[in-house]
Parts: structure tokens; C-alpha cells; sequence
């Protein structure tokens, strides 16, 4: 059962401005990444449903968070079918992301309260995610369907719209300015930030100060 309820997890998510986006077969890894980007300032994490066994994973992960990083807030992505959906919101997901749009998806979440945020490539799909209850919609693969500027031409007709940005996102001054600039709610961000390197050597500090820049980077952006 989520820790936190859907209105927490949307100001967090929305507040901070950025959701790290992992996966690793290895829970210890896990709970390092996690545990580093806590210390960094972040307070919503995605982990994703990638690899065998990745519930087993996040189920280990999720209740050693709850002690450990008791502000972190834990959602799973990748998720394309209710069923799976409806697994991970029992093993403790707080959020709900996918690639896609599926409206059974948004069904399951919705029962339990739970913030489902679709993957979006046109601004119909972004319509019709909303019309489902889906309050913070995701624009994927973003740096393919146009950029910052696809976000921007977009919210001119519909302000009223909570985007979150993933692919094409870099932990970097000028490409988080120009997304936070475009009206983006929050940006999603996965290799850029975990570079193989970094975790292949276990340097967890450098983790720690990638994602303290990059929220930095944010709120500068954001005046």
C-alpha cells in the first residue's frame, strides 16, 4: 500500500522537479542509487520495470526506503498493463508511469488513488490521458516529438496542462533551462544521471552531487 497519498506525491514530484528513473537486477545497487540521490535533495524516485524478477527488486527496496529514506517517495515505470499496475501498487508504488497510454492502467490507479502519469506523444493522447484523470502526463520519447518547443507550442492552447518530460533530458544547466523554460512540471532522467561508469565503480557520491546540481539547475531556471 503507497506510503503517501496522490496530492503529497504530485507537489513532490512537481516541487523538486526532477524523478531519477533506474533499474538494476541487484537490490543493493538499488538502495545505493536510491539512498545517494536522497541525500542529493531528491524526493521521488522511478523504478523501473525492466528486468526478471524487478518486483522482487522494488518489493526489498521499497520497505528498506521506508526506514531509511522515509521522505522518498517510490513509484515504478515502465508499466504498460494494468495487471502489472495493480501488482506494484501492492508492493508499495506511490506513482505509476508508463511508456504508453492505457486507459485500464489509469482504472487501476485511479481505485486506489494512486497518480498514473502515461506516456504521451501527441497532444491528443495528452487529451485524452486527462479526460481519464491523469494529472500529470508525461510527453515521451520528448528530445523525438519535438523538444522543449513541442512542450511549449502545446501548453499555449492548454495552460492548464502538468507535463513531465523523459528522453532527451540531460543533467546539464542549459538543457534543464530550456525544458523548465518550455513549462515543464518536472523532468525525468535515467542514464544521464547513472552513467554505467559511476555505478559499475560504486561512486555513489558522484551520484549524490550530479542530482544536487541538477535540482539546483532547476530551481534556477525557474527564478
Amino acid at each position: 500500500m503507497a506510503r503517501f497519498n496522490k496530492i503529497q506525491v504530485l507537489q513532490t514530484i512537481c516541487t523538486t522537479g526532477m524523478v531519477p528513473v533506474f533499474y538494476n537486477k541487484d537490490a543493493e545497487i538499488t538502495k545505493q542509487v536510491v539512498k545517494a540521490c536522497y541525500e542529493g535533495g531528491v524526493r521521488a524516485f522511478e523504478f523501473t520495470n525492466r528486468g526478471d524478477f524487478a518486483q522482487e527488486v522494488f518489493s526489498e527496496v521499497c520497505k528498506w526506503a521506508a526506514r531509511e529514506c522515509p521522505e522518498m517517495i517510490l513509484g515504478v515505470g515502465s508499466i504498460v498493463d494494468p495487471a502489472t499496475a495493480a501488482l506494484y501498487i501492492q508492493l508499495g508504488a506511490n506513482f505509476v508511469v508508463g511508456p504508453l497510454f492505457n486507459p485500464d492502467v489509469a482504472k487501476v490507479c485511479n481505485r486506489r488513488c494512486i497518480p498514473y502519469t502515461p506516456g504521451c506523444g501527441s497532444v491528443s493522447e495528452i487529451g485524452f490521458a486527462q479526460e481519464v484523470g491523469c494529472d500529470l502526463c508525461k510527453v515521451f520519447p520528448a528530445g523525438n516529438v519535438g523538444g522543449p518547443s513541442f512542450v511549449k507550442n502545446m501548453k499555449a492552447p492548454m495552460p492548464w496542462s502538468l507535463i513531465m518530460v523523459t528522453g532527451g533530458v540531460e543533467p546539464e544547466r542549459e538543457n534543464l533551462q530550456a525544458w523548465v523554460k518550455a513549462g515543464v512540471a518536472c523532468v525525468g532522467m535515467g542514464s544521464k544521471l547513472f552513467p554505467k561508469e559511476v555505478i559499475a565503480a560504486g561512486d555513489w557520491a558522484a551520484i549524490t552531487k550530479k542530482s544536487r546540481e541538477a535540482l539546483a539547475y532547476i530551481a534556477e531556471a525557474r527564478g
